[in-house]
């Protein structure tokens, strides 16, 4: 993974750390997970607070993701909303603690100048044992601690204040005032700061967990689908009245939901023409090939002409694959007709020339859903399943693995927002 590393590909804009006030912050926080402090002068961490450096001291790369349910946070500034997520068990944990960290901005602002905010966020299930404990999750709800516990002392200073306005002899409590005095030492004036978070609870809609080697979890109304191995616990008995199950191997099925549901642009001439859509996949799977008929082969500095040429003299190769006619075939059916009839494709190559439609909600993990059909295409695999990415990448010999990383630093990285807005239509 070093390659990944360097090229910033794997763990790339995380927030450094170095600040001797903020490590000792996140030491506290790890102490009270029960978890040895680190003693490195300087971490990586993302927008949960997962840092690379501690997972490797540790030794545990789930140290915050114990049982890859009820993922706990450390929260030292606010810059930590535009951080990624480099390491979780569910696809919408990132989407989760943006939510949660936009909708209690103020709170968070007043609260990480004196303090490390840590926690879970918790639901009702504490491991995940079949599909049931994953169906049971409707909502989460963010359990927010702090080392010194400010916003405890914050919620009992405005107990004491509405006791003072409530109740006419309170002023004569010393103690108590005294212990107000204690309070507003660590707290301020809570009148002009607030301390305790006003949003805790979110909903919990579609998702992608790698619980049971990965599965899929769609919402729409009256009807939930689950996408995954058959062999699954719980797969097709739990909740059969309410849930319908699809096999991660049925590629028919999934795609007739994905069609019927909305959430798959089919082939129109209007978004494939401006997208070059086809091409990009026409070259990903001619390079991928050229790689496996001649692994020792550099490919990063072979241009548009080489490949052309390589493509005449290995038309029996490439005919035999299949996968370039077919997208030869589908840009002449668009020229000529503006659509294609889906119903005359194979089940197999119907994911080639189709994207998640760009406006609907679950757009981003719909596209991570089609990159498992078309797993030689890198770079979108890349962009909607790092996860998958990364499997795939530990399987890479050492020149393909130059040659992706060096495609991933030309093509996305470049432009990640203009590179995602024309190729799949999603804009930031």
């Amino acid at each position: 993974m070093d390659l990944l590393r360097d090229n910033e590909l794997i763990y790339g804009r995380l927030l450094v750390i170095e600040e001797p006030h903020l490590i000792e912050r996140y030491n506290k926080a790890l102490k009270a997970f029960g978890l040895k402090p680190t003693e490195r002068e300087r971490i990586e961490i993302d927008r949960t607070g997962f840092s690379p450096q501690v997972a490797e001291d540790l030794g545990d790369i789930n140290y915050l993701d114990p049982n890859q349910i009820n993922r706990r946070f450390i929260i030292l500034t606010p810059q930590q909303a535009d951080l990624p997520v480099v390491h979780t068990a569910f696809s919408n944990t990132s989407q989760l603690l943006y939510e949660f960290l936009t909708a209690n901005a103020r709170v968070i602002n007043a609260l990480t100048i004196k303090d490390v905010i840590y926690g879970e966020i918790e639901d009702s299930v504490a491991k995940v044992e079949d599909i049931e404990d994953l169906l049971s999750i409707n909502q989460v709800e963010f359990r927010v601690l702090s080392a010194e516990d400010v916003t405890g002392k914050a919620t009992e200073l405005a107990t004491l204040v509405d006791r003072l306005k409530q109740e006419p002899e309170a002023w004569r409590d010393t103690a108590m005032l005294e212990h107000m005095v204690d309070l507003a030492k660590v707290t301020g004036d809570i009148r002009q700061n607030a301390l305790v978070p006003d949003q805790v609870i979110f909903r919990h809609n579609a998702y992608w967990t790698s619980h049971f080697g990965g599965l899929y979890v769609f919402v729409d109304p009256g009807m939930t689908t689950v996408i995954s191995d058959p062999a699954a616990p719980g797969f097709r008995r739990s909740r059969p009245w309410q849930v319908s199950y699809l096999s991660l191997h049925d590629t028919e099925r999934i795609f007739d939901f994905l069609v019927s549901t909305g959430r798959i642009e089919l082939p129109r001439a209007s978004w494939i023409d401006e997208s070059n859509y086809l091409e990009h996949r026409a070259e990903m799977i001619v390079r991928t090939l050229i790689h496996q008929s001649d692994p020792k082969r550099e490919l990063s500095s072979v241009d548009r002409v080489w490949l052309q040429s390589w493509i005449h003299g290995h038309a029996d190769l490439i005919n035999r694959e299949g996968t370039f006619p077919f997208l030869n075939a589908a840009k002449r059916e668009l020229a000529q007709l503006g659509q294609m009839k889906m119903a005359d494709v194979r089940p197999e190559r119907r994911f080639l020339v189709v994207r998640a439609k760009p406006d609907h909600p679950d757009a981003w993990l719909t596209s991570r859903l089609i990159s498992d059909f078309v797993p030689f295409d890198f770079v979108s695999r890349y962009v909607f399943n790092k996860q998958g990415f990364y499997r795939d990448y530990e399987g890479f010999d050492a020149v393909w693995r130059r040659h992706v990383v060096e495609t991933l630093k030309d093509t996305y990285l470049k432009d990640k927002a203009g590179f995602r807005a024309r190729l799949y239509g999603l804009h930031d």
